[in-house]
Formats: C-alpha cells, structure tokens, sequence
C-alpha cells in the first residue's frame, strides 16, 4: 500500500458514503471502488460493505481504518527526514494561520522566504487562531501563526504586538459610547473576551448594537462611510489616518493589547525547511516589512 491507499481508507472511513469520498478525493466512484478492491485482495479481505446509507467497515475495515493516521504521520516524517539530509532547504512547510494574518502577512512573508529558499512549497490551513492552535497541538502543522493569548508549552516567539481601539469617522467621547450604534463583527473567541471585559469594566449598559457583519475587514469599511464605531485592533485602522481613533485601556491606564505569537514544537526545528523558517521570521519586523 502506499500513501494514496492510505488516504482513501482514512477519508472513506470518516465520510462513510462512496459519492463523498470520491468527491474529497477528486475520484471518480469506479476508480475509487476499484482501487478498495485491490487494497482488500492485497489483504486478502473484505474491508467494506455498502449498505442502504452508504458503506459498512468490516472489523479488518476499521482496524486499517485506525491505523490511517499513524502510517500517513510516518510516510509524510520519512519524506521530510529524506529531505532533511540534503543540504538544499527544500520540501512542503505545513503552517497553520489565523485569518487576519493569512490576507495581510501572510502572502508577503512567504513570497520573501521563497525568494531565498525557492525549492521550498507550502501547505496553508487558514481559520480562527483557537482552530490553529489545535493544528499545532495535534502536530497537523509544523507552525502556527496565532492572535491571542493561549497557553503553550513549547517553543514559541512573540511576532508582534497591536492596541485594541474604538475607531469612528467623527470625533467622539468614550462615555457616550452606550448610546451610539456599534458595529458588531464576528471574532476570535479571546479577542471578544479582551473586548466584552474592558466594555463591562467601563459602562454599566450593554452595547447598541447597529449592525452585524462576517469580520473585521467589513466592519472597518463600514466604519470608513459613518455607518457606526467599531472596536477593532490597531493594526486594521492604523492606515485610515481619517478615523477617530480611542485606544482601549485596561484599569491601570495601560493600552490593552493583542498579541500575535509564532508556535512550534521543539522536535520540529530537527527538520532543516522548519528551523530556517523559524529563523527567518524571527529576524523580520512583522509591522513595518510585512
């Protein structure tokens, strides 16, 4: 069996139905029906059954099944290990990456370490940072890219940091804040913490709200034509020299800050592609050269 066989029982397996695991699969349904037949004569056993809502795993079926994983894991650390002895920096470099970073750092980032490691490609899973840290934490990426504070073990560096600011088209005092439209976004879980504990803090009424959106790229655009205020970090509004900007303090009068950290394991920098990312990011400024 080789990797492909491997993927096609994992997916078949979790989709449990032959239509969909051909479509993940990009397969015709012949094709993959044929290649599980040739999987079974390899082990000389019937692995799956269809049934009336889709396909039944033998015992044989879900034992390889479970053992997808592990041998994907070991497949994809033998290519990398092969690669690693070479002296060119060469390979696939897994990163997983918060959406802000993935639109506006992201693209730059890789265009530069590509212009000194061309041999070098990229897988890139986007999502909400709790989603990357998962990525990390169950080794599905070698690095994430995260916003926020969460509690790692391992090794980690700090990229940058961003105010969290009130950001209107007019000027307007923090105490009226209540009695104005806010425009709400959809967030990061640690982020919307960061915001509704310095908003219960400070008012004792909760926020009109005047309009919801999908992010903050959309809530800044809608604060740009005077459609309400949001609450946004410094890093999406610092451009817009037009905007009224309040940064939000914490209750020593401190300016309470967003954190975006780079998370690794320490065994990852064993492989040569991931220890020079590491290096290479570390030595630019994520503010000013990305």
């Amino acid at each position: 069996m080789n990797d492909r066989d491997w993927l096609i029982l994992k997916v078949l397996y979790e989709k449990q139905n032959i239509t969909k695991a051909a479509e993940s699969l990009y397969m015709s349904q012949p094709a993959l029906t044929k290649r599980i037949r040739g999987i079974e004569q390899e082990f000389q056993a019937v692995l799956v059954e269809r049934g009336t809502k889709g396909v039944h795993f033998t015992a044989q079926g879900e034992y390889l099944a479970q053992c997808a994983d592990e041998m994907l894991e070991r497949l994809r650390q033998i290519k990398e290990t092969t690669l690693n002895l070479d002296a060119e920096v060469r390979g696939t470099l897994r990163l997983g990456v918060s959406n802000y970073i993935s639109k506006h750092k992201l693209p730059r980032l890789l265009k530069l370490f590509r212009e000194q490691f061309p041999q070098v490609d990229f897988k890139v899973l986007t999502g909400w940072s709790r989603d990357v840290f998962h990525l990390v934490y169950n080794q599905q990426v070698h690095i994430g890219i995260v916003r926020g504070d969460y509690h790692w073990q391992e090794s980690k560096q700090l990229l940058f940091e961003e105010d969290i600011s009130v950001a209107s088209t007019e000027k307007i005092e923090l105490a009226d804040l209540p009695k104005l439209p806010r425009i709400e976004y959809a967030m990061d879980p640690l982020m919307r913490m960061l915001i509704e504990n310095w908003w219960s803090r400070t008012f004792a009424q909760p926020p009109l709200i005047g309009m919801e959106v999908d992010k903050g790229d959309t809530c800044r655009e809608m604060v740009i034509n005077g459609l309400g205020y949001g609450i946004l970090s410094s890093a999406l509004v610092e451009k817009d020299r037009d905007l009224h900007r309040i940064t939000v303090r914490d209750e020593q009068g401190a300016p309470i800050v967003r954190q975006t950290w780079m998370f690794y394991r320490e065994a990852a920098l064993e492989t040569k592609l991931v220890r020079e990312f590491v290096r290479f990011a570390e030595k630019l400024d994520f503010k000013n050269d990305l």
